[in-house]
């Protein structure tokens, strides 16, 4: 194995275990939630103009919303896990109930992300 594929290994681990840490204080779990937040909340300015000036009609929308469908599909397939871990770990009955509900949540947002994406489809008479 070459030298910079180790190396590319390596920092893929280190990158991989920096998201991977626990928190035990609250107050530094707090900070980091608020913290997701507020950069989802910089970055919002820019992701609702580029959204609002590139899609012209319902058809143009069509895409970016096949895109967010997938990924959250993607994202609630790992919650299912962790919740199908939390059950067979008998983890905390608040955590698992939280993490039913998150799951339901997203599946019903998929299922909304879906009829927006059919509703991009306008009656043309044919």
């Amino acid at each position: 194995m070459s030298l910079l594929r180790l190396t590319l290994e390596a920092l893929a681990g280190l990158a991989s275990s920096a998201r991977s840490y626990a928190h035990t204080n609250p107050r530094n779990l707090d900070a980091l939630l608020a913290e997701q937040t507020a950069a989802a909340n910089r970055e919002a300015a820019d992701h609702t103009a580029a959204a609002s000036r590139l899609h012209a009609d319902e058809l143009h929308l069509q895409p970016g919303l096949l895109d967010v469908r997938r990924d959250i599909l993607a994202d609630i397939h790992y919650l299912e896990g962790l919740l199908i871990g939390a059950r067979a770990r008998n983890l905390s009955p608040v955590l698992v109930e939280r993490l039913a509900a998150a799951v339901d949540t997203g599946h019903e947002l998929t299922a909304h992300l879906a009829e927006a994406t059919r509703a991009t489809i306008t009656d043309t008479g044919h």
